[in-house]
């Protein structure tokens, strides 16, 4: 147990489930019970944009994420000194963290999107669980995604 604890990036995914986790709590928390509307004021189609808007934004934090993992990684093998080497373990915990936001974002779109189409057709109510969760994927994408840029920044700068 204990070389788990001391395993690269362990913290970070632990931050990143407990924040997740965190965030379904405390937002299914402070919602009334529902069931919810998705449209505005009631008006059929009208969260469309909103569905959009809010995709467009998972994607480009998904993008950034990726891209900034890639790039990292890929660094590795240009080294200061001219060797290719392993990437410092003290970058395993932010990059998990910008990882999850990947999975979160990901995980956010299409239970958004599924949750809008069931309740379009009147399948299913936008519940207090529907809704808390998925304000969790999409908060937990930015958190992570910011708090793992932060972490970068402290290791980066320690050295």
């Amino acid at each position: 147990m204990c070389s788990l604890f001391q395993s690269p990036g362990f913290y970070g995914v632990v931050v990143g489930l407990l924040m997740f986790l965190a965030l379904w709590w405390i937002i299914w928390a402070l919602l009334p019970p529902g069931p919810f509307d998705m449209d505005i004021h009631g008006e059929a189609g009208s969260f469309v944009p909103l569905l959009t808007m809010y995709v467009d934004i998972a994607k480009f934090v998904i993008g950034l994420a990726s891209t900034s993992i890639a790039l990292l990684v890929g660094s590795a093998t240009f080294r200061a000194t001219g060797t290719a080497g392993p990437l410092l373990s003290a970058f395993a915990s932010p990059l998990f963290l910008l990882a999850l936001s990947i999975v979160w974002g990901v995980c956010f779109m299409p239970f958004l999107a599924l949750d809008y189409e069931a309740y379009r057709h009147n399948q299913k109510p936008y519940t207090r669980f529907r809704y808390s969760r998925n304000q969790a994927f999409g908060f937990s994408c930015l958190l992570c995604f910011a708090l793992g840029y932060l972490w970068l920044i402290f290791v980066v700068k320690g050295h």
